[in-house]
């Protein structure tokens, strides 16, 4: 009987049905990773589900074990061969991946299918190591309603599929509560959801080197870098100018920081009204924050160096959020080091003899006056037909600065902002470049301010004796509209931009800051669900003394009693059906089939199951279709004669 049983089993599962429905779970889970994948590898998975359909289609046999070794083999030395190790998220993601495509090619068993759906139900939680959006969240519940109904559908081949679907939801809004009461009161880790080394955190954004092109690249992409909202009447969108990395040194293509002095504080004047504003900045890993400049206060554990760059010891790698007090209006280390102002006169030698000379004439025609020299530059990045684009010619020669300023007078940010500051050093005025974020969009849904990695900017600072550090905006010289209105409105031929970057259509920008606004809800309330947010929580909903064995004890505490409520309230109902002497008789007769191996699936009603049994058992047909009757007449007809029920529990005592 039992090996009858597990035969059984097996033609159930080389069912085409749930052969379809385990290969539609690994397409499911492993579609979202098709953009950071190998391309072949993503070719490999589709081939090799493709190739279990049409076996399946076609009934043929499996293909043989040595050749499954072989193209396992083969999938590893890819891997490793691609990311030079088996080790770490990418690699490990990749390796899984093709595991469960393979896996597909020897599935015989039940055992191997249940192997799969636990596959599939972990791959889903790797999807989150690269996304934690809504999209992601929702289209990850509509994976796991599947993976649901195709285990349900591995346990009663015969369930139609909208009874498995209402089964597999009702199940997953069972396990609500449940996963609420985790969410809560589970003990948060600092640190984004996978911990493994480096190649774990995001790496976009901006960088602290500065070549041609590095700034137009990050124009292309409108993915968020930090939002922010100002407690009252926020700046104005020219003032709004986002300081990160500061860079001293420059080799003839690319600006970098350099070395800059330690145990320094920097000194400030305020000469106008501070703003005080709240910035959710994105994961970036690295250890600098963005900030109006020039800030004074912020909230969190950070230090502002001799530059004026606000820094934390450790890497930006999860959503951090943070209060800054700062000043639109001062007056910055106006008795600045020697030193200091020394680095921010050195060029490298015999590079770009035009730009010098040029430079050269400013000083002689302005005596020596710095501001006069800083005019004249700026005049002649207004007058000169200097153009802004995103797609500038390249400059392939060592002396960079002159075929930009004399030759192809076409860039982008950092081409201004390069040019300028050398300018101004040839000149002998200390200058240096600094990079951050300008501008931002206002989204009146939420109240705040969204700034993207396509408003990524470079501007210069200069130093004037008695007004300390200046900032010089080149390119608000040569293109106004960039600083006033934004990329979009700045460059000629706005294609390359994302879409909703250059779209004029209100609906559509509408649109879009609904979407941040509920994005950036998810944020604040969900994945920003961070240790100091659970403490503030737990210690409004009136809890004390909180420590993290104490959370973890009151979550296995809740968790109990939560399973305890359902597992009273499922016996209740079994209580409540049973009690019924017309079901216990029924069960009873569908127990004694099943000894003859005729067993009732879940969904089956009397009289479907009736005519089952007595296709599959003729010679007790007669007797099933009695005390079917009977049963029914009793159940649903709301017969309740004792003599009835008496005859009901002969019938089944004589079959």
């Amino acid at each position: 009987m039992n090996q009858q049983l597990r035969d059984s089993a097996s033609a159930a599962l080389l069912q085409p049905p749930i052969l379809y429905g385990l290969l539609l779970c690994i397409l499911m889970v492993s579609a979202p990773h098709a953009d950071h994948l190998p391309l072949w590898v993503s070719a490999l998975c589709l081939t090799l589900l493709g190739w279990r359909a049409y076996l399946t289609r076609q009934n043929l046999a499996l293909p043989k074990r040595w050749l499954l070794l072989l193209v396992t083999f083969g999938s590893v030395l890819g891997i490793l061969l691609s990311f030079h190790t088996i080790f770490g998220r990418e690699a490990g993601v990749t390796l899984l991946i093709l595991l469960a495509a393979l896996k597909q090619l020897e599935l015989r068993t039940r055992r191997d299918a249940t192997v799969v759906i636990y596959l599939a139900c972990f791959i889903v939680i790797t999807n989150f190591f690269y996304s934690q959006s809504i999209p992601t969240a929702l289209f990850m519940l509509a994976t796991l309603l599947v993976i649901v109904s195709t285990w349900l559908h591995l346990q009663s081949a015969t369930l139609p599929l909208r009874p498995r679907l209402r089964i597999a939801a009702l199940l997953l809004a069972q396990a609500i509560p449940l996963m609420l009461v985790m969410f809560v009161l589970f003990p948060r880790v600092e640190g984004p959801l996978w911990g493994m080394p480096q190649d774990a955190y995001s790496r976009s954004g901006l960088d602290d080197r500065m070549a041609p092109g590095s700034l137009g690249k990050l124009a292309l992409s409108d993915a968020v870098a930090f939002r922010v909202a100002f407690n009252g009447t926020p700046p104005r969108r020219d003032q709004m100018y986002w300081r990160g990395p500061v860079l001293w040194e420059y080799d003839g293509q690319t600006w970098t920081p350099g070395k800059t002095l330690r145990n320094r504080l920097p000194q400030f004047d305020q000469l106008g009204t501070p703003v005080d504003y709240t910035v959710t900045l994105e994961p970036h890993n690295k250890t600098w924050l963005f900030a109006l400049e020039m800030p004074t206060q912020i909230s969190i554990p950070a230090h502002l160096s001799y530059d004026f760059r606000l820094l934390r010891n450790k890497p930006v790698n999860a959503r951090l959020r943070y209060d800054v007090h700062s000043m639109l209006d001062y007056r910055a280390n106006a008795q600045e080091d020697a030193l200091q102002l020394r680095r921010a006169l050195q060029l490298p030698r015999g590079l770009d003899p035009r730009a010098r000379q040029l430079a050269a004439e400013w000083r002689t025609q302005s005596n020596g006056d710095a501001a006069a020299i800083v005019r004249s530059a700026l005049n002649y990045f207004s007058q000169q037909g200097f153009q802004y684009t995103l797609d500038p010619p390249p400059l392939p020669g060592s002396n960079n600065i002159d075929d930009f300023l004399f030759d192809t007078r076409q860039g982008f940010c950092e081409h201004y902002a390069s040019a300028f500051v050398f300018l101004m050093r040839a000149a002998g005025i200390p200058a240096r470049v600094v990079t951050g974020y300008q501008g931002g969009d206002y989204n009146d849904l939420g109240g705040y301010y969204i700034v993207r990695q396509s408003d990524a900017h470079a501007w210069a600072e200069v130093w004037q004796e008695g007004h300390g550090w200046r900032r010089i905006d080149p390119t608000a010289a040569a293109s106004p509209a960039r600083i006033e209105n934004g990329l979009a409105a700045a460059v000629p031929n706005n294609a390359a931009l994302p879409f909703f970057e250059r779209t004029s259509s209100p609906w559509l920008r509408q649109l879009r800051f609904n979407l941040d606004a509920l994005a950036n809800q998810w944020n604040q309330w969900v994945l920003g669900y961070n240790t100091e947010r659970q403490f503030a929580f737990l210690t409004r909903m009136g809890m004390e003394d909180i420590t993290w064995r104490k959370m973890a004890l009151d979550m296995l505490a809740v968790v109990a009693v939560l399973v305890g409520l359902f597992t009273l309230l499922m016996l209740r109902r079994l209580r409540t059906r049973i009690s019924d002497p017309a079901l216990a008789l029924y069960l009873r007769f569908c127990r004694k089939l099943a000894k003859a191996g005729v067993k009732r699936a879940a969904h089956e009603g009397p009289q479907d199951f009736a005519i089952r049994a007595a296709s599959l058992k003729p010679e007790l047909a007669p007797a099933i279709a009695d005390i079917t009757a009977r049963y029914v007449a009793l159940r649903y007809g709301r017969q309740v004669d004792a003599r009835a029920l008496a005859a009901l529990r002969h019938a089944v005592r004589n079959l």
